[in-house]
């Protein structure tokens, strides 16, 4: 037989306790940790302990802004727009569709000569990586080489998951929209001969190594990259298969650093990819002499139609990366800053040392420590 049970003898909003057992509480237990006895550390902020603190900030942050700052000034950094909305420029023949493909060339000079590796990116603006659906757009098991989701993608990929039938690798809306354009660097290295010298880019060394050789891997098995991704279909946008984006076997499939570098998205609209590696042969030399250039565009990738725009960017760089003036400017904002804040409580002090009532905190303090015993019901003793 059922035992009954009435709301209205429950204790502190539960079940009452068994007939002869002790009532139950919601009261915390009796330990300086529950009761809030635990023994305190509140810092007085006098002047003689917050000024300092304000000129070594100052003082620190001042000279180290100054050095990133002058450090990052020291980058070497060029861009080239060929996005081609200009009439004047070279490229706009390419906006139209009708010219497929298309190739137009750019002259540009450098006028100092740059030294070490040289960095070859490519920029897009006004292009939304982060955009959430984006981002999901993607499948990492195939990525990986997982024979099981190379046939049967995730649905995240939708509506890029499956064409004719037959499984898209790689698949998502990301892959989709690989960057394609092909770029060539050639030096002129006299006006009297105008033949051009061809830059050598290197296509290799561009991606971080635990994504060249761990995230991306291709289908495991014995015979040819072909035979390995049969059964598959390329992405809508793609000119290529997946298994002929390069002739080395070691840059091809989902291991091809091109497309490795554009799977790992950007976080701004404007961003920037690494594209070739120009390395420096000879010390006495420098990588790329000051002179006049002209760069070989393959013009693939269309960015008119959401307003984007694409550039060519070569950098140096520095022990502390590309050229990025905010950290400098940051530390000096806030050193400065810190620095005029303990001048003024420095005066504010002297002016006002000798009056009685100068320490506002500490009288403060001691009102907050007196209101304190009266609440707990506690005598008070200075």
């Amino acid at each position: 037989m059922a035992a009954s049970y009435r709301v209205n003898e429950e204790v502190d909003g539960r079940p009452p306790c068994a007939p002869g057992g002790p009532p139950k509480t919601q009261r915390p237990d009796n330990t300086a940790f529950k009761q809030q006895r635990l023994p305190t550390w509140q810092p007085i902020l006098t002047a003689g302990t917050v000024m300092p603190t304000f000129f070594i900030i100052g003082l620190v942050s001042g000279p180290i802004g100054i050095g990133v700052l002058v450090t990052s000034n020291r980058v070497q950094e060029i861009h080239i727009d060929y996005t081609g909305t200009e009439p004047s420029s070279p490229c706009n023949k390419c906006l139209s569709t009708v010219v497929t493909p298309c190739i137009c060339t750019i002259n540009f000079t450098l006028e100092e000569a740059f030294k070490g590796n040289v960095y070859m990116y490519y920029g897009l603006s006004n292009f939304y990586q982060n955009h959430r659906h984006y981002v999901k757009s993607r499948d990492d098991n195939q990525l990986s080489g997982d024979f099981r989701a190379l046939l049967n993608p995730s649905r995240e990929c939708e509506p890029y998951r499956r064409n004719e039938d037959k499984p898209i690798a790689p698949c998502g809306a990301i892959a989709n929209s690989m960057f394609n354009d092909t770029l060539e660097l050639f030096l002129i290295t006299n006006k009297s001969n105008p033949t051009p010298v061809s830059i050598p880019l290197k296509k290799k060394g561009i991606t971080w190594w635990t994504d060249k050789n761990v995230k991306f891997r291709n289908p495991p098995g014995g015979g040819s990259l072909e035979e390995r991704f049969k059964g598959t279909t390329k992405p809508l946008n793609w000119r290529t298969p997946v298994y002929m984006l390069d002739s080395e076997d070691d840059n091809n499939g989902f291991i091809n650093e091109d497309f490795i570098v554009w799977m790992r998205i950007a976080a701004l609209p404007t961003f920037r990819k690494l594209y070739r590696l120009i390395e420096q042969n000879n010390d006495l030399h420098p990588t790329l002499p000051a002179g006049r250039y002209y760069l070989n565009i393959t013009y693939n990738y269309p960015v008119h139609s959401f307003d984007g725009r694409k550039r060519m960017i070569l950098s140096t760089i520095s022990w502390m990366g590309g050229k990025n003036p905010f950290l400098g400017i940051a530390y000096i904002t806030v050193g400065s800053i810190s620095f005029l804040l303990g001048v003024v409580m420095l005066v504010i002090d002297h002016k006002y040392k000798n009056n009685s009532n100068t320490d506002i905190a500490l009288q403060f303090y001691i009102l907050k420590t007196k209101l304190w015993h009266m609440y707990q019901g506690q005598p008070y003793s200075a």
